[in-house]
């Protein structure tokens, strides 16, 4: 069995640097970016995300959001970063994000190591992988050089993917940073160590469309439970697992609570509701033990393809001397 379990890293990690080094390939980014100027980069970045994972789980989830969220507003170049009352960071959908404090720390640390060298959209890119491997993912190889943007307005946070955005949009909103559908399906697995508030989606548990009932693709078994997590007229602060009976790890059940019905939110659901994303799923659901790879593996691809949307690179935005504030 563990013969069989290196076997498949291997294959694993072969996939995933052939496919990788294509995918980056005139991006700007490239592997080993730092290798001479800031050769300890990923160790010290790893270590902080390891150290906060520890000791507060829901910095992970909170890690990948924010990245998933930053590449979609003006590309991976870090504006979520910024402090300010009309910066990304203080637009109503990211409000409850986590893990800057993380970002911050590496920075520290960097800046005492390497100065001026390494950017903090860089480092945001290595924390969201390093949260995945912290919480039982497989990592993959991470193309670097993105520079940090110099712009962060919160108005232009308004197309980012919703909780309640039906399949034809959420096809467009990734298409339109040239996301395939596949990535779509890949990506949304990051909700497999995710959580969502009962203000996101107890719409969907008692007056489902002003039908005074449920929303009907939702498992009749399975609504008495978000019921009683989110009572009707509660104030919708509880958060609640969108991978019921996979708290906190990093694997494909995700998939198997959509193929069963059980998925949170709204956009979760759409995609097992809709043949046109239902094949993917059903692909991270393949053969067993296969299934787990082929997921591990797409969704590293896509995180790739993610982090070179819009990158800035060369002599283009600037290398912030600290993550929160333009230089």
């Amino acid at each position: 069995m563990e013969l069989l379990s290196h076997s498949k890293n291997f294959i694993l990690f072969v996939v995933l640097l052939t496919t990788l080094s294509t995918l980056a390939l005139g991006q700007g980014t490239r592997f080993g970016f730092y290798r001479n100027s800031c050769p300890r980069v990923e160790n010290i970045v790893q270590t902080a995300v390891r150290t906060a994972v520890q000791n507060n789980p829901t910095i992970a989830p909170g890690l990948l959001r924010m990245f998933f969220h930053d590449c979609f507003v003006n590309g991976c170049d870090a504006s979520i970063l910024i402090n300010g009352a009309s910066s990304e960071k203080s637009a109503r959908p990211n409000l409850l994000l986590r893990g800057f404090e993380v970002i911050d720390a590496a920075k520290t640390r960097l800046e005492v190591a390497c100065p001026g060298v390494v950017s903090c959209a860089d480092i945001l890119a290595l924390a969201a992988r390093d949260s995945v491997v912290q919480t039982g993912g497989t990592g993959w190889p991470v193309p670097l050089g993105r520079r940090d943007g110099r712009v962060s307005q919160a108005s232009d946070t308004a197309n980012l993917p919703a909780f309640n955005d039906p399949i034809n949009v959420q096809i467009k909103k990734f298409s339109d940073k040239g996301l395939n559908t596949q990535d779509l399906v890949a990506l949304s697995g990051a909700h497999t160590i995710g959580t969502a508030a009962c203000a996101l989606f107890s719409y969907r548990l008692y007056n489902y469309n002003n039908t005074n009932g449920p929303d009907p693709t939702i498992d009749p078994a399975f609504l008495p439970t978000l019921q009683n997590l989110c009572p009707n007229g509660g104030d919708g602060s509880t958060r609640v697992t969108l991978d019921t009976g996979s708290v906190g790890r990093f694997d494909n059940s995700y998939y198997s609570n959509l193929r069963n019905r059980r998925g949170v939110l709204e956009s979760d659901a759409a995609l097992w509701n809709s043949p046109t994303t239902q094949r993917f799923v059903q692909r991270f659901l393949g053969l067993r033990g296969l299934a787990g790879l082929t997921f591990n593996v797409e969704f590293g691809i896509s995180m790739v393809k993610m982090g070179n949307v819009e990158v800035k690179t060369g002599t283009q935005g600037e290398i912030r001397r600290v993550c929160t504030a333009f230089n």
